[in-house]
């Protein structure tokens, strides 16, 4: 009887397939396209950005000195940057044995941790814009009822002139449930002045009363998910980079078989730029029954 050879027995002697590499899941990252950005020049280490108060004029009479002097009220806001970086280290033996790992996926781990830092470092400002003003409520529905008197009391109280809301999706699901039956709806294209690139993923084509509503689903929920979003003009937070994101490789000797370390790198700062032009807005993000 001829000896049969199975798969079990070769299995050294075969290559096993490779599939492609899978990352974690990644949330959408909009709060940076929705700020000022600035950035710091050579000798610079400190951005310094004034604000000017209202001037008034009155009515007066023919002939009549002016003597009530205006002031200009200016007033100014500081802020230096913060170093953000982390590290790799793959082994020769790894690069030369693991097909699936290699600089383009470590490259793209590192950038996505560094967007990850980049919006929580923006979204964790409001809560505190305004003087911890916020509008809404515990356990309150992020409803078309809602989101309007928002608006309205935004505009109402001077808060910016462009002004966008940013909410959890949970939160922005309620409102589109009021904004478009269920399965239609008309979904509108992205505001001119806004990159689809950087915000394409966070739009769903929602407005309210002419201002445009994102999602994050970085925007953490407290132990009853409940969310603090944020309605805002660009100019409420600033985005201070005097590094931007970059990354290098270089050999280290010293460990066993050799190996090379992976280094990511930036420096910025998320800051209120000014406190006035937002306002935090807590709502409630539950996850949805789906059955």
């Amino acid at each position: 009887m001829p000896t049969i050879s199975i798969t079990g027995q070769a299995e050294n002697a075969s290559r096993e397939m490779i599939g492609a590499a899978r990352f974690a899941a990644e949330q959408n990252t909009p709060s940076y396209g929705l700020v000022s950005r600035f950035r710091l020049g050579k000798g610079e280490d400190t951005g310094v950005f004034p604000k000017f108060a209202q001037v008034s004029l009155t009515q007066r009479t023919e002939g009549e000195d002016i003597t009530d002097e205006q002031d200009l009220g200016l007033t100014t806001v500081s802020a230096a940057t913060n170093i953000y970086g982390a590290k790799l280290i793959l082994t020769n033996r790894l690069l030369r044995q693991n097909v699936a790992t290699n600089w383009q996926t470590v490259g793209r781990q590192l950038g996505n941790g560094y967007k990850r830092i980049r919006e929580t470092e923006i979204q964790g400002l409001f809560t505190g814009l305004n003087g911890g003003t916020q509008y809404g409520a515990a356990g309150a529905a992020f409803s078309a009822a809602n989101v309007t008197a928002v608006v309205s009391t935004a505009k109402t109280n001077l808060v910016g002139e462009d002004l966008v809301i940013l909410h959890h999706p949970n939160a922005v699901m309620r409102l589109a449930r009021d904004l478009a039956t269920v399965g239609s709806g008309q979904i509108r294209p992205l505001p001119e002045g806004f990159s689809a690139r950087m915000l394409g993923k966070a739009w769903k084509g929602f407005s309210i009363w002419d201002v445009p509503v994102f999602e994050s689903g970085l925007l953490t929920r407290d132990s009853s998910d409940d969310a603090s979003g944020v309605i805002m003009d660009k100019d409420a937070i600033g985005f201070l980079e005097e590094v931007p994101f970059q990354t290098k490789k270089e050999e280290d000797i010293s460990i066993a078989g050799g190996g090379w370390e992976f280094v990511a790198q930036s420096e910025f700062a998320a800051f209120e730029y000014d406190d006035t032009r937002g306002v935090s807005l807590l709502y409630d993000a539950v996850n949805p029954a789906t059955s």
